[in-house]
């Protein structure tokens, strides 16, 4: 099997089966992003304590691209703190620029190609940017 064809598989199981996805009912914070450009919409709600994310849902709709960046990054930043889950971001926004990163949670290498599509890396990094939103605000209360 070739690695395209690994990622693709890995992208659509996340499309068709999301992770956290649902409302959560304990969150810190709440974020609701769109992506006028495609219609991708997500509300991402984090859990943040003691400067850690202990839980990440989102909900919304979109392309699969956007669905499955949202399910892995979910699940990326569990147990992180809010300093590792923004330099895994900033990761994440270097490999949609075209340079090869490697992270902890492999998955997320995935979506490398999406930077090969410049419309869609909007759609890729919606969810990132709803967690950097989500992050600012818990910061500045």
């Amino acid at each position: 099997m070739q690695l395209d064809d690994l990622y693709r598989r890995v992208i659509m199981d996340h499309y068709k089966s999301p992770r956290n996805r649902g409302t959560a009912e304990d969150e810190t914070v709440s974020v609701q992003l769109n992506n006028p450009t495609c219609g991708d919409r997500i509300v991402l709600q984090m859990h943040i304590e003691d400067g850690k994310v202990t839980s990440a849902r989102f909900d919304g709709e979109g392309c699969s691209i956007s669905i499955a960046s949202a399910s892995m990054m979910t699940d990326a930043i569990k147990g992180k703190t809010l300093e590792e889950a923004a330099e895994m971001a900033e990761q994440f926004s270097k490999m949609m620029q075209g340079e090869p990163q490697e992270f902890e949670y492999e998955e997320l290498e995935a979506l490398s190609g999406v930077n090969k599509f410049p419309a869609r890396i909007k759609c890729a990094t919606l969810a990132w940017n709803a967690m950097k939103k989500g992050f600012h605000e818990v910061e500045s209360e």
